[in-house]
């Protein structure tokens, strides 16, 4: 049997899913350089991009049916949606052969606005119906701690989101929920 997942986790985008904040190390225009992948531009070329293990940590939580949520409370919500619709992630490990997806279609909801991350979670509750205690949520500050209080799961990640750190957040949220979701191998037996 596998480890079980939190039926939801959600990121912080800025120097949690890339290293930059978007709302003030960006200028518009974005675009994408033919089909560069994992890689956007700005206005001075300056170049926006997921920390090297963020594209396989998506499709693994994809892979398995978890809910993906982007958390942002960015001043500049628009940008970073911009960002994520340019963005394309390449294929998962052993699947060159297929094509690279905009990093947006990985997120099954996003709460992008300025505010506190307790305002994106209560959001992110009432849309999913999800209880906090199936959340993990992975911040680059500190002070993003505050949705503990609802809840939800909490890993700190000042470098970003690596496997290591992601490993990390998965132990503390199963440690927290020991309880292992598993069918009863009599439930089918109907004799």
């Amino acid at each position: 049997m596998t480890s079980r997942l939190p039926k939801l986790v959600a990121f912080d985008l800025d120097y949690t899913l890339w290293d930059l904040w978007i709302d003030t190390h960006v200028d518009p225009p974005l675009r994408r350089v033919g089909n560069a992948v994992n890689e956007v531009r700005d206005r001075h070329d300056q170049r926006i991009s997921f920390y090297r293990n963020v594209p396989e940590i998506l499709h693994r939580l994809k892979e398995a049916g978890v809910t993906i949520a982007a958390c942002s409370r960015t001043s500049a919500p628009d940008l970073a949606r911009r960002a994520l619709n340019l963005l394309l992630v390449p294929p998962p490990a052993g699947h060159k052969d297929q094509s690279p997806t905009p990093a947006v279609t990985f997120f099954d909801q996003m709460e992008i606005y300025p505010g506190s991350k307790i305002r994106h979670f209560k959001e992110l509750h009432k849309k999913t119906g999800l209880p906090y205690s199936e959340m993990l949520f992975f911040d680059d500050e500190h002070r993003n701690k505050e949705v503990e209080s609802l809840g939800v799961t909490f890993c700190l990640v000042p470098s970003g989101v690596d496997d290591r750190s992601f490993e990390r957040g998965l132990d503390e949220w199963r440690k927290r929920h020991p309880v292992e979701v598993a069918e009863d191998a009599s439930a089918g037996d109907t004799q």
